[in-house]
């Protein structure tokens, strides 16, 4: 016995408290590959969406601006219930909130299955916004089944699923779209989701986190913050879930992407620039009013002081920076190869998705050897090349477009540095907040990555709309050429603005460690 218990990794004898934590910790591996598998079929059903947007578009008949909340309704519910997807799990058990949440999942992609309108679309949407908040569930007993210093691998395995099942989704869907339309993309995926439900519910152990370790939790909290006046309830007679901060993060994001709409219809509209302008003061007033909430709340929704982090900070950012970046090209890149030629391509959902394929290949590579650069180079260094390689992707993008080949070519290029840089910046959320918080950390960075992607179609929608042209012979109004510039340049922009953000936390921990030494 004692032979077998000196054999042992430290990490497992540390948390082989019963014998059901060292069954745990035995099979954190097949728990790493089960749970990963939610967010293989998450981007599987998303990503066969994808090419069907232009059929759902001319069915439904709406203009880019309603297309593009088929997507932003469904990021913005889930960046809202992430965090609170976050506190639930803390208080009822992981796995029985994971379990919820993918159910709810199917029940949206069924009722989308069935959509006859761009309204009941809309709402199974959102019922899918809900159930996307099982992915950082999912990653969270992941972090819990591993110890800190081996946290590289499975995030590079999580990312990888992600984009494994973009592989997948891509070139089963655009045959599934081609054969037997966009209804079946949705329906395809119901007995995957459910098998994988069932297989979570049979296999993956609960855990026992419990109410008090949640109010131990925010109890520490509080003495980290530096507000006096911030005092936590531990007596459990308060609600737990800060609704009234979601409502109001809700607000804020649904009334900045509304604005954003009404730019686009800048040109039907008469007083459309007006009633923009309010919805871009009621953002503000409602971001305003979200932080003071956060403030005085006892359970805030999000953890404001993690955001004064050396490194969180600006990975923070960046997660947005990359979010908005991803949802702002990857969409675009359908609508320039199946609009008709002189706007686009004029090719078919399969073509499209030939030309993404790329993309999807490399992301996967990149992302599962990710963790090995970052063995190689260190946590930072790697979010420095990404958002070069960013920077260049985009750039040849915006200055070679005309044919499939040039656009792959700089998709892959651009799936490089994204790659490296957002498998990096979630290493760097999950190993530089204080052990506590983790949890936390980890459902702020999901919360402003689904940010972003909920702002990328949006304001790819806005170019589309307001620079299109006609085509003759042909009924409609197509994105234009300028259009499609002006999405490449916002997309190197954005790139840049990551690359000044990562030499920033380079060079913060440089002075830190040098102030340590």
């Amino acid at each position: 016995m004692r032979e077998e218990k000196k054999r042992r990794p430290k990490w497992i004898e540390k948390h082989s408290i019963t014998k059901t934590a060292v069954i745990y910790s035995r099979s954190a591996k097949f728990i790493l590959v089960l749970l990963s598998s939610t967010l293989l079929v998450i981007m599987f059903s998303e990503t066969m969406l994808l090419p069907a947007i232009p059929e759902i578009m001319q069915d439904f008949n709406i203009p880019y601006s309603t297309a593009a909340w088929i997507f932003s309704a469904y990021l913005i519910v889930a960046a809202v219930m992430t965090p609170i997807a976050g506190k639930l799990s803390d208080i009822y058990g992981s796995k029985q909130v994971l379990l919820i949440l993918l159910i709810l999942y199917v029940v949206g992609v069924v009722a989308g299955g069935f959509s006859e309108n761009i309204s009941f679309l809309l709402v199974s949407r959102i019922i899918q916004g809900v159930g996307l908040a099982a992915v950082p569930v999912a990653f969270s007993i992941i972090r819990d089944s591993f110890p800190p210093e081996k946290l590289a691998m499975p995030v590079g395995v999580f990312s990888t699923a992600a984009s494994g099942g973009s592989v997948v989704g891509l070139l089963i869907g655009a045959s599934i779209i081609q054969n037997f339309g966009w209804h079946a993309t949705f329906l395809f995926i119901i007995p995957v989701a459910m098998i994988i439900t069932f297989m979570i519910a049979k296999f993956v152990p609960p855990n026992n986190k419990t109410k008090q370790q949640q109010e131990q939790r925010h109890l520490q909290s509080s003495v980290n913050d530096n507000s006096s006046s911030r005092k936590h309830v531990i007596n459990g007679r308060k609600s737990m879930i800060d609704i009234k901060g979601a409502i109001a993060l809700s607000a804020t994001i649904t009334s900045f992407l509304i604005a954003l709409t009404f730019i686009e219809n800048s040109d039907s509209l008469q007083n459309s620039m007006a009633i923009a302008g309010i919805f871009f003061i009621a953002s503000t007033a409602s971001l305003i009013l979200f932080i003071f909430i956060e403030k005085r709340t006892q359970m805030p929704l999000i953890e404001l002081w993690l955001l004064k982090q050396r490194i969180l900070l600006p990975s923070y950012i960046m997660m947005i920076v990359t979010g908005t970046t991803i949802f702002l090209v990857y969409p675009t890149i359908v609508q320039l190869v199946r609009s008709p030629q002189p706007a686009g391509f004029g090719g078919d959902a399969v073509y499209a998705a030939y030309v993404q394929l790329p993309f999807m290949l490399v992301f996967l590579i990149f992302s599962s050897s990710t963790s090995y650069i970052i063995s190689k180079l260190g946590k930072i260094m790697p979010t420095v090349l990404g958002s070069a390689i960013s920077i260049a992707g985009a750039s040849g993008l915006l200055m070679l477009h005309s044919t499939g080949l040039l656009v792959s070519i700089n998709l892959t290029i651009i799936a490089i540095g994204l790659a490296l840089t957002i498998t990096a910046l979630w290493n760097l959320i999950v190993s530089s907040a204080p052990k506590e918080f983790m949890g936390i950390s980890t459902a702020i960075g999901a919360l402003l990555s689904f940010i972003g992607m909920a702002i990328g179609p949006a304001l790819a929608g806005t170019y589309m709309h307001n620079f299109h042209i006609s085509i003759d012979g042909i009924v409609g109004l197509y994105p234009s050429p300028e259009s499609f510039n002006m999405i490449f340049f916002t997309a190197a922009m954005l790139s840049a603005v990551s690359l000044i953000f990562s030499l920033v936390l380079k060079r913060g921990t440089s002075l830190y460690k040098n102030m340590i030494t």
